[in-house]
């Protein structure tokens, strides 16, 4: 069954969507982290995307203390995800410890490969790979910097290193409801072996039913972050669409 992973990003302890991300485009959505994530899981989603917007920025935790909070009150029942300025091994064990399922590695992927195929090997299956494109290129710091890379050259560096999965975000349509890059998301998912997460853009039921058509049976998922927070998309409805395709 495809797994919709309802989005929590972190900006200065909040919990917001960015538009494009810009982070002076952001829009609170709670002031509570760790109650929007007991909101999340009371309607029934499996699992959590979380990110440290700041700490994407500035390449540390900044917003630790929220992720903490989100861990302590849904941790035993929904399997975490976080991203944003995970950049050492140190890091990775951290959070690992602190009963994340799994911790997603953006920028380091591509200044330190290395370093990803390491934490693949030592913590399997609890490594995903976040590749953000902007034009097609690989963006990097936070989306602050566009490098030559492409999507597909990224991920295909990681093949048989134990990626768990590589979540995919097109920033051209993140937090702007103009709908998932199908094409591309679907693409990279037939270039390489690894499960990939559609992120960037959900904005209707229409795009959960995508989810479940035979092409994307290759996908493990999608983030879905404004559109829930609006009601564009009642999470009950979603969930039920996953589980009759699952």
């Amino acid at each position: 069954m495809p797994i919709l992973f309802p989005a929590i990003d972190l900006k200065d302890g909040a919990c917001v969507r960015l538009k494009l991300g810009l982070m002076d485009e952001a829009t609170v959505y709670n002031a509570d982290p760790a109650a929007q994530a007991r909101e999340f899981r009371d309607a029934g989603f499996s699992h959590l995307h979380v990110v440290d917007l700041n700490g994407a920025f500035e390449g540390k935790a900044v917003n630790g203390g929220a992720v903490e909070a989100i861990v302590a009150a849904v941790g035993k029942e929904m399997k975490i995800q976080l991203g944003g300025g995970i950049r050492s091994m140190a890091d990775i064990e951290r959070w690992l410890d602190k009963g994340l399922a799994r911790v997603i590695l953006g920028t380091v992927a591509v200044r330190d490969p290395e370093l990803v195929k390491q934490a693949a090997r030592a913590f399997p299956g609890r490594i995903a790979v976040g590749i953000d494109a902007k034009g097609g290129k690989v963006a990097v710091e936070g989306w602050a910097e566009t490098s030559e890379l492409t999507a597909v050259d990224l991920a295909r560096r990681f093949e048989d290193a134990g990626v768990a999965a590589i979540i995919y975000t097109d920033i051209d349509r993140d937090g702007v409801l103009a709908g998932i890059n199908w094409d591309s998301t679907i693409d990279l998912a037939e270039a390489i072996s690894i499960p990939v997460i559609a992120s960037g853009g959900l904005a209707s039921l229409a795009d959960v039913v995508r989810l479940t058509m035979p092409d994307a049976t290759k996908l493990e998922g999608a983030i879905s972050g404004r559109a829930l927070y609006d009601g564009r998309i009642d999470a009950r409805e979603a969930l039920k669409v996953l589980q009759g395709a699952g």
